[in-house]
């Protein structure tokens, strides 16, 4: 195959090794050479010219929910601009009556009640207004809680005298009776009667947001589970093969799963384009939700410290199950007290992988000093989002107050103790219009501000080339993709160049930058300009 000789461009490579550069040459996908134009080595190729802009490697979403975000693309979007209050969500519901037959579903997402004129969630009453032919369900932007109507409650055989489900929470009135609103597992109560999707919806739905990632410039992503299907490697296979372009990590559910899982020698081997890479336990809720489990009380309240959602039992078989299978263990942690209990249970644990680290936690929003230091000594890798506190700071405010926020996410904190911390979206489980997009992700991150302009913890702010590795370089290694993360010899040539220079613009124009051309393996993926097949 012929080179290509990138020449022309400002480059970032996240390799500490040699950070800058203005050009490399690729042969077959794998960057051969890469450094300053005048000290090129003569090789015969196509030669390319970056135009002078920033160019940086593809973005590596190391914690997402993608069949879940592809799934919402045909739901009601329950966010600002288009809904601002229940009574405007009642009426995209009712609006979905006119076109939907009675007994079908009608399904939204992304509500968040501190956006909501009303400051609550809706209940089932609200949505009974609208309709009590039709089953409906509205997700929370979390995804942690959903909210159905009498109709759903009907058909899964809800009522008073349904017990709570261990780690999860029926929302009850003063005479005990549901109100549709369904915490953490309780919003498992009603997945065996929601409808199933085709295999073929599953797979185009995968491909379409394929295309979305690849103009947001993300070449890698790992899904981190799915609240309705369980085996989806054979979906991410037929994805490929229909044209998605990401390397994919799979993380399953470790209590959906536990007795039919597939682990065989194809499905984990990390050079192939789609791959096994772990486990995943769920030890608590959101902050949103009032679920993570913290060791103080929430905002207003003497007794609500939110929710443990996982037993000793489910932690230690997933345990023997990625010791014998040499996986990871992700393990969702939002609150104090999930990560300090997570961080007893492995401290005396030896690791057990040899590529990546054996934990992983995510989210890690409220750690101690000691949980960081801890973390650190250990070896195990953080996936974190601040695309939580730059998009629900309402909630956040709600919830835990200035103070409280002010030190959440604290990824200062985290890299200067040598915990490995990528940077991730958590998409759709944020409330945010377009929740994959990184460029609000990495501003929250760098300003420490959020979209309404609130001050978030000065204190804990980072360089805006610390985020780029964290998207990019700590993303790959966390998950396990093979040489992919950074621009330099032997990697893969998969690249984004940006419309500014990200790196030497105003902070709070981060979020306006945008991803002109995406290049995996060498090759235009996708350009702004033109439609790249």
């Amino acid at each position: 195959m012929t080179a290509k000789i990138f020449v022309n461009g400002s480059v970032f490579t996240s390799d500490d090794e040699q950070p800058f550069a203005n050009s490399f040459i690729s042969e077959d996908g794998i960057i051969i050479w890469i450094g300053k134009e005048s000290e090129m080595p003569e090789v015969m190729g196509k030669r390319i010219d970056l135009q002078g802009k920033r160019v940086i490697p593809g973005f590596v979403d190391s914690h997402m929910h993608p069949i879940i975000l592809a799934d919402c693309m045909d739901k009601i979007s329950c966010l600002p601009p288009e809904i601002n209050s229940i009574e405007e969500l009642k009426e995209a519901v009712k609006e979905r009556t006119k076109v939907i037959p009675n007994g079908e579903w009608i399904r939204g997402w992304g509500y968040d009640e501190e956006k909501l004129d009303e400051h609550r969630a809706p209940n089932r009453w609200d949505l009974d207004e609208v309709s009590k032919e039709h089953p409906v369900e509205i997700l929370r932007s979390c995804s942690h809680i959903r909210t159905v109507n009498s109709k759903a409650l009907e058909l899964a055989g809800i009522n008073r005298d349904t017990p709570d489900p261990q780690g999860g929470e029926i929302d009850r009135d003063e005479n005990g009776e549901p109100t549709g609103i369904l915490r953490e597992n309780a919003r498992h109560l009603i997945d065996d009667i929601l409808p199933p999707k085709s295999e073929s919806d599953i797979v185009d739905s995968i491909v379409i947001l394929g295309d979305l990632l690849l103009s947001q410039g993300v070449v890698a992503f790992a899904d981190m589970g799915s609240l309705e299907i369980l085996d989806y490697y054979k979906y991410y296979i037929k994805a490929t093969e229909k044209g998605l372009k990401q390397s994919v990590a799979l993380y399953y559910m470790w209590d959906l799963l536990k007795e039919e899982l597939t682990w065989d020698e194809v499905r984990k081997d990390k050079r192939n384009q789609v791959f096994n890479a772990g486990l995943k336990l769920v030890g608590d809720g959101s902050v949103g939700g009032r679920t993570a489990w913290m060791e103080r009380p929430y905002k207003g309240s003497k007794n609500e410290f939110g929710m443990s959602v996982c037993s000793e039992e489910l932690i230690d078989s997933a345990i023997e199950f990625c010791k014998e299978n040499q996986c990871q263990l992700s393990f969702h942690a939002m609150g104090r007290k999930t990560i300090n209990r997570i961080l007893r249970k492995f401290y005396d644990i030896s690791p057990w992988t040899q590529d990546v680290p054996c934990l992983r936690l995510e989210h890690f929003t409220d750690p101690s000093e000691e949980a960081i230091q801890m973390t650190a000594e250990k070896g195990i890798a953080v996936s974190t989002q601040a695309i939580f506190i730059y998009s629900e700071i309402e909630s956040y405010l709600n919830n835990l107050g200035k103070e409280w926020l002010e030190r959440t996410y604290p990824m200062k904190d985290m890299l200067k103790a040598g915990v490995k911390t990528a940077l991730s979206t958590d998409a759709p489980a944020t409330s945010w219009a377009i929740p994959s997009d990184p460029f609000p992700n990495i501003k929250s991150a760098v300003t420490r501000y959020a979209y309404d302009g609130t001050e978030c913890g000065q204190k804990n702010r980072i360089d805006i080339e610390d985020a780029i590795k964290m998207y990019t370089k700590e993303g790959a290694e966390i998950c396990g993709f093979r040489k992919i993360g950074q621009l330099k010899e032997g990697y893969k040539a998969n690249f984004i160049v940006l419309s500014e220079d990200i790196l030497n613009i105003q902070k709070s124009r981060i979020d306006k930058v945008f991803v002109e051309k995406t290049y995996i393996d060498g090759e235009e993926v996708y350009s702004k300009s033109k439609i790249v097949t």
